[in-house]
């Protein structure tokens, strides 16, 4: 299997991080979206979407959409839970993290770290609408282990690519202790080292 992803994507890490904890084999293919590499014939023959990350399957098909593709990668897995309420409810925040998380989180820290705005630059509503999904994980987290009760899931996954980097972005996570030490618990599931 290849991935074609960007290292400095959370949605392509999420890719990353699944098929490490499943020791699935791979192969990472750099695609620089700075770079505009995802726009180039060869990959949009691979994602007419023009998107990272897409993996390519032994068998020439390809699938794109980080959070399919790591549905796709566990099934069968602990990553997806037996139940099938809580299996829905995993795909509720997996969901949520594409609508109501990766566009305010991720876009202010794309703007910050990669194009180079301040964080005064940044689209306030977008700030404010960021600021309000942290909130709510927060609460949520108060009283849960992990996202989805006191399971490692893929929700976990999703919602960690670009929460443990939100301050990249200009969030402040020191009032979430929820949320700091569900990264901590989310990062060491996945044997990573703190974010930076």
């Amino acid at each position: 299997m290849k991935i074609y992803g960007d290292s400095i994507s959370g949605n392509c890490l999420k890719v990353k991080w699944v098929c490490d904890r499943l020791a699935l084999p791979y192969a990472w293919i750099a695609v620089d979206v700075v770079k505009q590499e995802t726009r180039t014939p060869e990959f949009l023959a691979l994602n007419s979407a023009g998107q990272v990350p897409v993996v390519e399957l032994d068998d020439g098909r390809t699938l794109a959409q980080s959070n399919a593709i790591i549905r796709y990668l566990a099934r069968g897995s602990t990553l997806i839970p037996a139940d099938a309420f809580a299996a829905a409810k995993m795909d509720e925040w997996l969901f949520w993290e594409q609508y109501s998380h990766e566009p305010y989180i991720a876009v202010c820290r794309f703007h910050m770290r990669y194009l180079g705005k301040a964080a005064s630059q940044l689209d306030p509503d977008r700030v404010q609408r960021g600021y309000a999904a942290l909130e709510r994980m927060e609460q949520h987290l108060a009283a849960t282990r992990f996202l989805v009760g006191d399971a490692f899931s893929l929700a976990d996954v999703a919602l960690l690519a670009y929460t443990r980097l939100a301050h990249e972005g200009g969030f402040d996570l020191a009032r979430y202790r929820s949320i700091r030490r569900w990264i901590k618990d989310s990062e060491a599931q996945l044997g990573l080292s703190p974010a930076p």
